[in-house]
């Protein structure tokens, strides 16, 4: 793997410095503060903060999804980048994948810390983070020998099913965020959910980079295009940890009395299941290859 000395001290930083930051989070959500309050936002709304530990100018809602991506990144996203290290360092094609898309997941993760959460004492450990991943990510990226990533895939890999999941559920979400955000563009009000916060830093990421990445990927997958199956590959890796960090919110703002939150569970799940079955279906389809690592011989040979 290319850069691998280099990508390996990026992600042991990114380790040591997520696992401070989420365990930080998780053990002083219920730490000092006032405790729920109401404030009144420039939108002239009332809305109540979570008053405790590290989110306590956050709201209600804001707070416990980041709690709940602090659990999933801790307990799915460390471990998941801990095994795909170990695979990529290999040799293998499925460990450089997943370490790949693990790092788009901290990317992701990070940036939307850094311009999403009201400030905190974590502030530059999530800036340092957004940095690491990216340079991380970009290095795991340029280390694929693009125009032979198709020899590297079964003929049998469902390129259509996979393809054609990728656009529809890159068409729901971004419906989804239209539909939040088109409306009160002709009313002249707040779109809801925005709350106490300037803007909506979640819909511009998805709406600018992921929701076109995945439109992308789907439509060059289906044309057994070599940067498709690199793409699709790690944007379904991004997506599980999203989409189940996504899921782990929305139980807990259930679990916080929100209202309406069954409607999104119901929605989210099945492309949760989904988009692990196309992972499925990616890896048990890729044809592992011999790669040779400073006179050594790693991975081994597949068909």
């Amino acid at each position: 793997m290319k850069h691998k000395r280099t990508i390996s001290v990026l992600i042991f930083f990114i380790l040591l410095f997520s696992i401070l930051a989420t365990s930080f989070a998780i053990l002083g959500s219920q730490g000092q503060g006032p405790g729920e309050y109401e404030y009144k936002s420039v939108f002239r709304e009332t809305i109540t903060l979570y008053g405790k530990g590290l989110y306590q100018h956050d709201s209600i809602s804001m707070a416990t999804q980041a709690i709940a991506q602090d659990y999933v990144t801790l307990f799915l996203g460390v471990p998941l980048l801990l095994f795909s290290l170990y695979l990529s360092g290999k040799g293998l094609l499925k460990g450089k994948l997943l370490l790949t898309g693990t790092l788009g997941y901290f990317l992701y993760t990070y940036a939307s810390y850094s311009f999403l959460a009201m400030y905190n004492s974590m502030f530059l450990i999530y800036v340092l983070l957004m940095s690491l991943s990216f340079f991380a990510f970009t290095l795991a990226m340029m280390s694929f020998e693009i125009p032979r990533l198709p020899l590297s895939f079964k003929e049998k890999l469902p390129v259509t099913f996979i393809g054609c999941f990728l656009l529809a559920v890159s068409f729901v979400f971004g419906i989804m965020w239209l539909g939040k955000i088109v409306p009160p563009l002709f009313t002249q009000r707040p779109p809801v959910g925005i709350e106490h916060y300037t803007t909506l830093v979640i819909q511009a990421l998805d709406l600018g980079f992921v929701i076109p990445l995945g439109i992308l990927a789907g439509i060059l997958l289906m044309k057994r295009k070599p940067f498709g199956y690199l793409l699709s590959s790690i944007i379904i890796i991004k997506q599980i940890t999203l989409l189940t960090a996504l899921t782990a919110m929305v139980v807990l703002q259930i679990l916080a009395g929100l209202k309406g939150m069954w409607i999104m569970l119901a929605i989210i799940m099945p492309f949760n299941l989904i988009v692990i079955y196309c992972l499925y279906l990616i890896m048990i389809n890729i044809r592992e290859t011999v790669e040779r690592v400073s006179g050594t011989t790693r991975g081994h040979v597949s068909t």
